[in-house]
């Protein structure tokens, strides 16, 4: 087996192979199959979605025997020298602008540009991070940008195109890249994993997909690092769960059990093994939140699944089901979004455990607290028939020794007093004593 990274070997040689990004690469094919290919180009977007694959790609679209052909023939020598594998070509020239994009550099390509190519139809500039040129490099290039000879053409690619001035940013065609959807993403992972025939439990592509945020590099590092390690049995939840440090299902579903039940004593024993068992009460928490959304979508959408918004197995999936059903709508939004600002409020914070013990705190106890949210929170309690105690009372039985506070009626009735009926009161005669 080759030592190359996966995304090294599995790089795309073709627009067609280029996965997410149709919005580019179609325009692009059409514009070399009417010839009307521009003198400068600008792709941007995040990290590891295409940029400068597609950079490579249109080099070698135009520098084909064949083109310019928005599908290289891979037999010429210009089409292997650019392969995935491939030496590369003399005419075209890859630059790093992190480490060269000084004023001496751009004064060094200009001089450069005007010879022609050695071989090729084309000399093409990839200038890849092109934000990290000085503005001073950008105005030695914005000549030869603006009125390039008939055989060169640039191709910068960046991650942040606002940081491209303005002149050479109007001289390009722009072409903003965008993040890959999930479920292209994880059919082109499974599709991976069976070409270099290493098997992958359910509900493992989903994780490798959320570690790697849209970004196909990214994911297909992560799954890399997963495949190096697997064992006979292949990549299982249980290994990628726990080399990617997300939290076990079992410690979520505890928890969301805990709030529906209003079992603090269940809550604290998780939050209890989650510290003991090292691992990250931020990740907890933000793995918390991701679970607390979908439980809100599913209550909103029962076949969420169906239509593609819950990304999931089934056996966690049928467990979520059977969670969303044990909230009331008004409990389960108060309860996202209570762990939502708990998680920015860790962010910093000397003390995530204690961060997380308030957490499920203010979860648990809607009754402590009188914004409109605990209301509705309470009343979503009632309507289903449950109250709970800060001890934790048995279902429909109410807190012991609870007496209104002074706000509870607007702030008119006092409190009543020990051994007294709340609903008996002594009325005096008027005239009396």
């Amino acid at each position: 087996m080759s030592s190359l990274a996966l995304y090294r070997r599995y790089r795309p040689e073709s627009f067609a192979e280029v996965i997410g990004q149709e919005h580019v690469t179609d325009p692009l094919q059409q514009a070399l199959r009417n010839n009307r290919v521009n003198h400068a180009y600008l792709f941007s977007g995040p990290r590891g979605c295409g940029k400068t694959t597609s950079a490579r790609i249109l080099a070698r679209c135009l520098n084909c025997e064949q083109g310019p052909t928005p599908t290289p023939c891979g037999e010429c020598q210009s089409c292997q020298d650019l392969a995935r594998n491939g030496p590369g070509s003399i005419d075209v020239i890859e630059i790093d602008a992190a480490s060269h994009g000084g004023v001496d550099d751009a004064r060094d390509l200009r001089e450069k540009a005007f010879f022609g190519p050695a071989s090729s139809r084309y000399k093409i500039y990839i200038i890849d991070e092109a934000h990290m040129v000085t503005s001073a490099g950008f105005n030695a290039l914005l000549k030869v940008v603006e009125e390039p000879p008939e055989h060169l053409k640039f191709i910068f690619a960046t991650t942040e195109p606002e940081k491209v001035i303005g002149t050479i940013r109007s001289r390009t065609h722009h072409y903003p890249f965008r993040l890959v959807p999930p479920g292209t993403l994880r059919e082109y992972l499974g599709e991976v994993c069976r070409k270099e025939g290493i098997a992958v439990e359910e509900g493992v592509l989903p994780l490798v997909v959320r570690a790697g945020a849209g970004s196909v590099r990214d994911s297909m590092s992560v799954m890399d690092q997963l495949l190096a390690g697997a064992g006979e049995e292949g990549v299982t939840y249980a290994m990628a769960t726990s080399l990617l440090g997300y939290t076990d299902g079992s410690l979520l579903d505890s928890v969301v059990e805990a709030f529906a039940t209003g079992d603090g004593a269940a809550a604290f024993e998780v939050v209890d093994r989650v510290i003991e068992g090292g691992n990250d009460p931020r990740r907890f928490v933000a793995d918390l939140l991701e679970r607390l959304r979908d439980l809100v979508i599913l209550a909103a959408v029962p076949d969420a699944a169906d239509k593609g918004l819950i990304d999931a197995p089934a056996d966690v999936l049928e467990r979520m089901q059977a969670q969303a059903g044990t909230f009331g709508p008004a409990e389960l939004g108060r309860a996202a979004d209570i762990v939502n600002e708990g998680l920015t409020e860790m962010r910093g914070a000397t003390s995530p455990r204690l961060q997380l013990e308030l957490i499920c705190a203010r979860v648990l106890l809607p009754a402590a607290y009188g914004d409109e949210r605990s209301l509705m929170a309470r009343l979503d309690r009632i309507e289903r028939g449950v109250q709970f105690s800060a001890g934790g009372a048995a279902a429909g039985m109410p807190a012991m020794g609870y007496v209104p506070g002074p706000d509870a009626h607007g702030g008119a009735a006092a409190p009543a007093r020990r051994g007294r009926s709340a609903t008996t009161c002594c009325v005096t005669p008027m005239g009396g004593p």
